[in-house]
């Protein structure tokens, strides 16, 4: 799923890995009406895939997921220089204390439980590190 609300000015790039096609979408829809560019990765491999291919801007990464989890995959892209820079929010059903200090320490700049509050907590830390 790819999606661009505004061609005239070249915007930011999203890439969100979220193995639930529901969830994706969701999470897209409300990206793309912010003005993002926004990419989709079923699962984690697809996002270190994409991520490489693409060097987003900001990647939205789901935790559990088959394969590759997102831990793994921050991980794998944090070892490598070309992609350190790119700033990481964990977005996942995991809410453990565990899974928090997990993500944090993985590189991860923000970890947001899903929860009735997820999509505002997501939209603004975007506003906070400038995205928007």
């Amino acid at each position: 799923m790819t999606t661009n609300l505004s061609a005239s000015i070249a915007p930011k790039t999203v890439l969100v890995v979220e193995d639930s096609p529901t969830e994706a979408e969701n999470i897209c829809a409300v990206l793309a009406e912010m003005g993002l560019w926004v990419v989709w990765a079923v699962d984690g491999l697809d996002g270190l895939q994409k991520a490489q291919e693409i060097h987003p801007d900001l990647i939205v990464m789901d935790v559990n997921m088959p394969g590759m989890n997102g831990f793994e995959v921050v991980q794998a892209l944090k070892r490598n220089p070309k992609y350190t820079a790119i700033p990481v929010v964990m977005l996942t059903s995991n809410d453990t204390p565990e899974a928090l200090v997990i993500g944090f320490d993985s590189g991860a700049i923000d970890y947001i439980p899903k929860d009735v509050f997820a999509m505002q907590v997501l939209v603004e830390t975007i506003h906070q590190i400038g995205l928007i």
